[in-house]
């Protein structure tokens, strides 16, 4: 038997978050993010996680992957991993920003070494900064299970660094 299943959350505007964090370093946006102080990005309640430290070339995210992130073959969708890496290795190259410099991200490689199910518990994702230049920025993540400490997906990224 077939059971529906629902889930519903709330996001703020992110309109406002972007001006905020124009007037920032990226260091000290993203303590304003992780301590409350501003909204979290929509992104983050729709995979449902959260910032947990952040400091100069360095950023933690936390999460417990959910039932509904699972894919047609019963495990969470390659796609989490992928986003809380992102998310750590991008803030942690964001942490090294002053005011004024924006950045994107130009690439990401992520490599997945072992399946997330609701098994796995709360993940922790730490991304660290490799390589800070005038205009490239390169950074490095893991996701961990936290109650096993087994490593589950690991990556780089490489991010373009601006001066608005």
């Amino acid at each position: 038997m077939t059971v529906n299943r629902s889930r519903t959350y709330t996001w703020y505007d992110p309109a406002g978050l972007r001006e905020a964090g124009s007037a920032m370093s990226g260091l000290e946006f993203m303590k304003a993010v992780f301590e409350g102080r501003l909204p979290p990005p929509p992104m983050a309640a729709t995979m449902d996680f959260t910032g947990a430290e952040a400091e100069e070339g360095r950023v933690v995210f936390v999460g417990t992957p959910g039932e509904y992130l699972y894919n047609p073959i019963g495990v969470v969708h390659g796609g989490y991993a992928l986003t809380i890496l992102d998310s750590a290795m991008a803030c942690a190259v964001q942490t090294t920003l002053a005011q004024g410099e924006g950045y994107t991200t130009l690439e990401t490689k992520v490599n997945f070494v072992r399946p997330i199910t609701l098994e796995s518990g709360r993940v922790r994702c730490e991304g660290t900064i490799l390589y800070r230049g005038g205009r490239v920025a390169t950074a490095e993540g893991r996701l961990i299970a936290e109650i096993t400490g087994k490593l589950l997906a690991h990556g780089t990224t490489t991010c373009m660094v601006m001066r608005s």
